[in-house]
């Protein structure tokens, strides 16, 4: 009796070859289910460990539908597919995991505003403004933001005097896009709050963790957030899945937030895929944020996401400024000094601040996790002068 045939998974197709759908690639795997990349250049990070796959444009309609043909499911590694390309698919008969009613609002700050608004969501007071004379009576300072576009710091400016505003217009107009003005929220510390959610409409929420960002991107991760009330905690957790079921998201749905000085939550963005916030969760939690998008946007049941362990740290590994290009070679001093740490490595070109990989440290401990994972990401990173061997 044959092997192949009716017994074999659905495809699932993956646009962005970037290091979101190389962690994708390992629990596919352990669930068999045979991915095939809509890569943007040969060799990119996904690339490396994804062999079905195309190299194409993801603002290429035809791209996208040679990606999807014979698939039954599409996902993303990021948020930016036009979303008229979106609803082609869905016309096409692909699910669209998740949908362009859904994503649309990870894509378009503005329309994200205005759909919390309606749910009743907590944010910062917000508007979209259209010169600097809306910007002045709108408050300074402030944070200015293109409405679509922006990650990892791009695409926001904080605004305390009224000249440093046109820069945001200037970027804006280039990009045919808006200007949204926030509030700048006194915070005690950026929180996440990361749930999946199936097209059947089963949810499973993460712990809600505490973020610190450098020069805009992500830096580190505590799982869970330490001394934060059970309270707040259940509150943001309720929120994710408010949003996650009030906009039908289906995978991977990141909230993040700010804890307020004065003991309050705001959204500040969404994430509609797998997130750099999640990242623990490939060693701290029973099932992994990258295995629940799978399973997720195949409609398979979820699985725990419990943590594993009392603590989890995630440290990201950034380009530093001493790269020798040879990352692999810091694998036996991080490894001989702690036997538990876990090292994922993105298969990137170094470059000054870009996210190369990441590791988490997990244990009972707080300060013995943030110790080991400092340690091995600064020697990562060739920032020898601040680690001791």
């Amino acid at each position: 009796m044959s092997s192949t045939g009716s017994h074999r998974a659905p495809t699932l197709a993956v646009i962005g070859g970037g290091q979101l759908a190389r962690m994708m690639a390992q629990p596919a795997i352990a669930l068999g289910l045979p991915l095939r990349l809509l890569a943007e250049a040969e060799g990119v990070s996904a690339a490396q460990v994804i062999p079905d796959q195309l190299v194409g444009d993801h603002t290429d309609l035809d791209a996208l539908r040679a990606v999807t043909e014979g698939a039954s499911v599409v996902t993303f590694d990021h948020e930016h597919v036009p979303t008229a390309h979106l609803h082609a698919l869905v016309a096409d008969g692909i699910a669209v995991r998740p949908g362009p009613d859904a994503l649309v609002h990870a894509q378009d700050k503005a329309m994200m505003r205005r759909r919390l608004a309606e749910l009743d969501v907590p944010c910062p007071r917000n508007a979209v403004v259209t010169t600097t004379a809306e910007v002045e009576e709108f408050g300074l300072p402030c944070v200015l933001k293109t409405t679509r576009g922006g990650y990892d710091g791009k695409g926001v400016w904080v605004v305390r005097a009224i000249d440093e505003a046109q820069a945001a217009f200037d970027a804006a107009a280039a990009a045919g896009v808006e200007v949204l003005a926030e509030e700048l929220v006194d915070f005690r510390r950026e929180l996440s709050a990361l749930v999946a959610r199936s097209p059947s409409g089963q949810a499973a929420a993460y712990p809600v963790v505490a973020s610190t960002q450098l020069d805009g991107i992500c830096h580190e991760v505590i799982a869970p957030a330490p001394d934060l009330a059970p309270a707040l905690a259940g509150q943001a957790q309720e929120i994710a899945l408010r949003i996650a079921g009030a906009l039908d998201v289906t995978g991977i749905l990141a909230v993040e937030l700010f804890e307020t000085t004065d003991g309050r939550i705001l959204v500040n963005e969404l994430a509609m895929r797998p997130h750099n916030t999640g990242h623990w969760s490939q060693d701290g939690a029973v099932t992994s944020q990258f295995e629940n998008h799978l399973r997720a946007v195949m409609d398979l049941p979820l699985g725990s996401p419990a943590p594993r362990a009392r603590w989890t740290v995630m440290v990201n590994i950034l380009g530093g400024p001493t790269d020798t290009g040879r990352l692999y070679d810091g694998l036996p001093h991080a490894m001989a000094r702690d036997p538990r740490l876990r090292v994922h490595f993105y298969g990137k070109d170094l470059r000054p601040g870009r996210k190369v990989g990441h590791v988490n440290a997990y244990g009972d401990d707080l300060e013995d996790c943030l110790e080991r994972a400092r340690h091995a990401a600064a020697w990562f990173r060739g920032d020898l002068g601040n680690v001791s061997a």
